[in-house]
């Protein structure tokens, strides 16, 4: 499926973050969600990308603003990764990638002259009345949160 286009509805789904619970998108109705995609637990670019919302997230959370990350890594997985780097935000397990396609977030990668598939680095900026603001498709890991931060402050100051 394509990456969903601004002012898209929100697919909402049910996944079970790190801890074991249910997490629905429609749980944060009302709040600005950053749902981001990523490759894989503990890899360089994702552990960059999730330190990065894992140090802002007491900014996150006085601006009312929720953090899903979402790989196609089990539950087991993504215990030990919030573990290791203490991320204090839901880790989703989309092991059936069913959330993944429904954002464009599920697609052919080539690595090393092989192909498969795989989540791609994409993330989403969640209105609170459930559409898409935005889409990040070029996602620089390190500065990842810094950038959308400053994105969703910018557009709650623009009347958003």
């Amino acid at each position: 499926m394509a990456i969903l286009t601004q002012g898209s509805i929100a697919p909402d789904f049910s996944l079970t973050d790190h801890n074991g619970n249910t997490v629905r998108l429609s749980d944060f109705r009302g709040r600005w969600v950053v749902l981001y995609f990523y490759p894989k637990d503990m890899t360089p670019g994702c552990t960059q990308e999730a330190c990065s919302f894992r140090d802002l997230h007491a900014d996150f959370e006085q601006e009312g603003i929720v953090v899903l990350g979402v790989s196609a890594d089990d539950v087991q997985s993504h215990r030990q990764f919030a573990d290791k780097y203490e991320l204090p935000f839901p880790l989703l397990a989309d092991t059936e990638h069913a959330v993944s396609e429904a954002y464009g977030a599920w697609r052919k990668k080539h690595m090393y002259g092989r192909a498969f598939w795989g989540i791609d680095r994409i993330t989403y900026i969640i209105r609170p009345d459930g559409t898409v603001h935005h889409v990040f498709t070029k996602v620089k890991p390190a500065s990842h949160g810094d950038e959308v931060l400053a994105f969703i402050r910018q557009a709650k100051h623009d009347g958003a």
